[in-house]
């Protein structure tokens, strides 16, 4: 995250402190990202470990100097400079990435980030239904090949998933395949992901019944439905267990790829379960970076801000693991552990490798004074 970059954010949302300062508002932003690297930590830790690397010239502010530091920094920055680094990130030849010519993504939504149990945070969210903290709905289209974040809106818990996923259709284009589950079943929603031009695989209700128009040679049907030209395909599973113990279910999937011998139906069935992907994003931003905790902030807009910063972070860390992936060509961005990233950042950071500009010497001033000018 380079200074050049942090500066243009802060100057496009006119965040620039207008007078000398010892914490400027790049370092807020600096910060604000550390802060989620180490959530197991106060401000100030998370400050000296943020500062550990430069040495001697820096300031030791106040836990509430640095309170008041996110506060004078808000949520844009944090906001513009996610929709910066958030986008696809695998190259078109990088492996698992692709379903034939499209490139895989995938809708899901995730309900069990806690904030502060405080009356403004019950106020915005409202209480969880089964008591405990007032929980934050994030609703994400994610890269399903590297789980890069392409988009992602977030707020209460009882505005739906749905609702929320139509805000990010315009992230959608013609060369995207979407995924989602049946969460997502509705003729509205079809037709809208339908119409910016993107396929669709995705899970519907059992008690759909959707007219069969025409039978294909592989056991799925042509039909329609909210006035898009579909495929179904049903699906048997079956599941053994180690113990030796089964389950039986079936699955109906509705596509938009209406030719089956280019896209037979069990091709179409193994790559649905490519959606779940989406949750081992989830796990990483829930559990490898926040491990189950609670996010600090007890009003809106420092949740928001909070939101924004473990979203950049997070994103962050899945462009390294991409790049790092393409660096060793044929790897598949799977392969790359997230929690090995993460800890490698942390180290990084600590040790300020790489952090400053070639030529400056981080150990002393000027490094310190390139960091906080």
């Amino acid at each position: 995250m380079p200074f050049e970059l942090v500066d243009a954010v802060l100057e496009e949302t006119r965040v620039v402190q207008r007078r000398m300062r010892d914490l400027p508002s790049r370092v807020g932003v600096y910060s604000l990202v550390a802060m989620c690297l180490f959530p197991e930590v106060g401000y100030r830790l998370v400050w000296d470990k943020l500062t550990s690397g430069i040495g001697g010239g820096v300031p030791a502010p106040s836990a509430k100097g640095l309170r008041d530091l996110r506060r004078r920094v808000g949520c844009a920055p944090m906001k513009a400079l996610f929709e910066v680094v958030a986008g696809v990130l695998a190259q078109p030849r990088t492996p698992g990435v692709r379903f034939g010519p499209y490139r895989t993504v995938c809708f899901d939504g995730c309900s069990s980030i806690k904030t502060q149990d405080s009356e403004r945070n019950r106020g915005w969210l409202g209480r969880c239904p089964h008591g405990g903290y007032p929980q934050v709905e994030l609703m994400t289209l994610v890269e399903t090949g590297t789980r890069s974040v392409i988009g992602a809106v977030f707020g209460p818990t009882r505005e739906g998933e749905t609702s929320y996923a139509t805000r990010l259709l315009h992230h959608l284009d013609p060369g995207m395949l979407v995924l989602w589950d049946r969460g997502f079943d509705s003729n509205g929603f079809l037709a809208a992901v339908h119409a910016t031009g993107a396929q669709v695989v995705g899970r519907i209700r059992q008690r759909r019944r959707p007219p069969v128009l025409q039978p294909l040679a592989d056991s799925s049907y042509l039909s329609v439905i909210g006035g898009v030209a579909v495929r179904i395909i049903e699906a048997k599973v079956h599941v053994t267990c180690s113990d030796g113990s089964s389950f039986d279910g079936s699955d109906r999937l509705v596509t938009t790829l209406l030719d089956a011998r280019r896209y037979p139906a069990d091709r179409i069935v193994r790559l649905y379960h490519e959606h779940w992907e989406h949750e081992s994003a989830y796990y990483a931003l829930r559990h490898t970076i926040l491990n189950g905790r609670v996010l600090r902030s007890c009003d809106p807009v420092g949740v928001e801000q909070e939101m924004w910063a473990l979203l950049v972070c997070y994103q962050l860390l899945r462009r390294a693991m991409v790049e790092a992936a393409e660096s060793r060509a044929g790897t598949d961005p799977d392969r790359c552990g997230f929690t090995v990233a993460l800890h490698t950042a942390r180290d990084r950071l600590v040790r300020a490798e790489e952090d400053f500009e070639q030529g400056v010497v981080p150990g002393r001033g000027r490094g310190a004074l390139l960091f906080l000018s």
